[in-house]
C-alpha cells in the first residue's frame, strides 16, 4: 500500500474540489494512483448527484428588483432543498446577483416559445433578403437564417 501524504490529498482536492476525507479515501483506494483517484471521486460524485436527483427543491427565495429610475424590473425565483440554505447570506446574494443579471440583460421574452410568430417571420425575411444578395444557395441561406434565429433567442 502506497503512503498517502497531505500534499497529495491537497493536490487531489484542488483538482476535484472534493472533501479532504473523500480525497484521502480515494487515494487509499487507488493505492496512490492520482488519475485513478480522480476517476473514483468522479464516480462517487455522479452517485451522489443521482441520489439527489429525486429530491424536491421546495425552499428558496423570490426577489424582485427595479432600476433606480423605476423603468426596468426583474424577478427571480431561486429554489433550494432546505430553509437553512435559503436563509444563508451567500445564497441570497447569489439570488440578488442573478436578478441583477436578468435586469441588465433586458430580455423581451422568457423562452423561445414566447417569441411572437410575426416577429420571427419578420426577422427571417430580413435575414433572407440580406443573404440573397450574397448569392448563396437557398439551402445554405435557410441554415444561416436558423443560426441567426438562435442568436435572437439568446439575446431577447
Amino acid at each position: 500500500m502506497a503512503t498517502i501524504n497531505a500534499a497529495d490529498v491537497a493536490k487531489l482536492r484542488r483538482v476535484t474540489l472534493a472533501g479532504m476525507m473523500d480525497c484521502k479515501k480515494a487515494l487509499e483506494e487507488s493505492n496512490g494512483d492520482f488519475d485513478k483517484a480522480v476517476e473514483i471521486i468522479r464516480k462517487k460524485g455522479q452517485a451522489v448527484a443521482s441520489k439527489r436527483a429525486d429530491r424536491d427543491a421546495t425552499e428558496g427565495v423570490v426577489l424582485a428588483r427595479t432600476s433606480a429610475d423605476g423603468k426596468f424590473g426583474a424577478m427571480i425565483v431561486l429554489n433550494c432543498e432546505t430553509d437553512f440554505v435559503a436563509r444563508n447570506q451567500d445564497f441570497q446574494n447569489l439570488a440578488k446577483d442573478l436578478c441583477m443579471q436578468v435586469a441588465a440583460a433586458n430580455p423581451l421574452y422568457v423562452s423561445p416559445e414566447d417569441v411572437a410568430a410575426d416577429v420571427l417571420e419578420r426577422e427571417k425575411e430580413i435575414y433572407r433578403e440580406k443573404l440573397k444578395e450574397s448569392g448563396k444557395p437557398a439551402n445554405v441561406i435557410e441554415k444561416i437564417v436558423e443560426g441567426k434565429l438562435q442568436k435572437i433567442y439568446s439575446e431577447v
